[in-house]
């Protein structure tokens, strides 16, 4: 029977004379260790890395197809280019006509159609990303004797022929010319299938003609004449006409050779990025609406009046004259408020020691400016008592609680006390001593 993937088994025997106190002579390894050691197959690997394979796959795959679309892409060149070879270009037309006489210019831009353009010239236009804006167009079929605009979109026909729309795609099986265009006559019959060109008002602009008609008011072909400069516009919607792949059949070739050989000069001009403005980026005055300057003047004088209306003084904050005198009293009280609210023990218990030693300097003849040591020792010397209890009521002790601060503050009213009770008497025998009882901890909580 085979099994799923291939093992070496290792089987160790492992006996050994060494006996436990505990077993009473039995073998410490009496029953045979087996260890199992596994080799992965390559289906196993395949699981394992199955993930990483298929992503790999997918990105060579992903790849080789921009790749190739990129590589088709750059076959087909630019669409009606008249030195591409490829079926959307339209390097035969222009190699006929170059047979035929015509000096055909490529230009790529409306400056170079200004420098090879005559007086009795023929200028192409296929602007197939719409680059040129209304002045331009306005121009350009103003320099030429003829223009056939080729695609024509919405701006081109709004600057050459307001009164022409679109008409949608033709949906007659056969185009006839139907027109006294002597291109159209020659041409017979037109590629059928393409985009036309609508003709709703043609009976008031009597300049205007339509051939190749799909329905009562749809054309393949509008010629327009321009009563103030004699120039010929002709628009034709479908490009297919003028490619490589399209102008030999039905009468395209004749249609394009008729609107496109009449002069012995020919400028095929395919705009491009360097027929758009050259300006710097746009400024925050451009970029912003209508709206924001007057709401920001707006603001600055609301701002202003605020200002003036909250600035105005009422009069005299307080009604009476500074300085005020403050009790004593009401000081203390207030200050002691504050340490009570903080918990602020010590400092209370400083600010009473600082007044206290100013005291006792004052009673014992020190003065204020007096060291600390110098008073402390005065006042043992004279009330007889130790140096330390009168550092420790003066300096060392650490209130913890209430009752203690409370303590404490009776202690030095005490230690004035006796003091001035001792300066009062002018002497004190050098025996008398008063003990310091240390006040009690705990006399009342907190």
């Amino acid at each position: 029977m085979s099994r799923p993937r291939l093992e070496s088994q290792t089987v160790i025997a492992a006996r050994n004379g060494r006996t436990s106190g505990e077993a009473g002579g039995v073998a410490a390894a009496r029953d045979p260790i087996v260890t199992t050691v596994a080799t992965p197959t390559l289906r196993a690997l395949l699981r394992r890395f199955s993930f990483w394979v298929v992503a790999a796959i997918s990105i060579v795959a992903v790849a080789s197809v921009a790749v190739f679309l990129s590589g088709a892409n750059n076959a087909a060149g630019r669409a009606l280019a008249g030195d591409n070879a490829a079926p959307a270009g339209s390097m035969a037309l222009v190699e006929v006509l170059r047979q035929q006489g015509v000096a055909v210019t490529l230009a790529d831009s409306l400056a170079e159609v200004r420098d090879a353009v005559g007086s009795d010239s023929t200028v192409l236009l296929y602007d197939e990303n719409g680059y040129l804006d209304g002045d331009q167009l306005t121009e350009l079929t103003a320099l030429a004797a003829r223009t056939v605009v080729v695609a024509p979109d919405f701006l081109t026909l709004q600057a050459v022929a307001a009164t022409v729309g679109f008409g949608g795609v033709s949906k007659v099986e056969s185009l006839t010319a139907g027109c006294s265009v002597p291109a159209a006559i020659r041409a017979e019959e037109l590629l059928p299938g393409g985009d036309t060109l609508s003709l709703s008002n043609r009976d008031g602009h009597p300049l205007i003609t339509g051939c190749f008609a799909s329905g009562s008011d749809t054309y393949s072909l509008v010629q327009v004449s321009n009563d103030t400069t004699g120039g010929i516009v002709t628009l034709v919607p479908d490009a297919r006409v003028f490619n490589n792949e399209n102008v030999a059949g039905y009468g395209n070739a004749a249609l394009a050779l008729g609107l496109l050989g009449p002069s012995d000069s020919l400028v095929w001009y395919l705009p491009t990025l360097a027929d758009l403005p050259r300006t710097g980026p746009p400024s925050l005055a451009e970029l912003t609406p209508g709206w924001v300057s007057p709401a920001l003047v707006l603001l600055v004088f609301a701002a202003a009046a605020a200002a003036f209306w909250r600035g105005r003084r009422f009069g005299p904050l307080v009604a009476e004259n500074l300085p005020v005198t403050v009790k004593a009293s009401e000081t203390m009280e207030g200050r002691a408020r504050l340490y009570a609210r903080s918990n602020a023990r010590l400092r209370a218990l400083d600010a009473l020691r600082v007044g206290a030693v100013q005291r006792l300097a004052r009673t014992v003849g020190l003065g204020r400016l007096a060291h600390l040591e110098d008073v402390i020792g005065s006042v043992a010397l004279i009330t007889g008592r130790a140096p330390d209890e009168v550092r420790r009521v003066l300096v060392d002790a650490f209130p913890r609680s209430d009752a203690q601060l409370m303590a404490f503050s009776e202690a030095l009213q005490a230690l004035e006390q006796a003091t001035s009770q001792a300066v009062r008497a002018g002497a004190v025998p050098a025996s008398a001593t008063h003990e310091f009882v240390s006040p009690p901890a705990e006399r009342m909580d907190p």
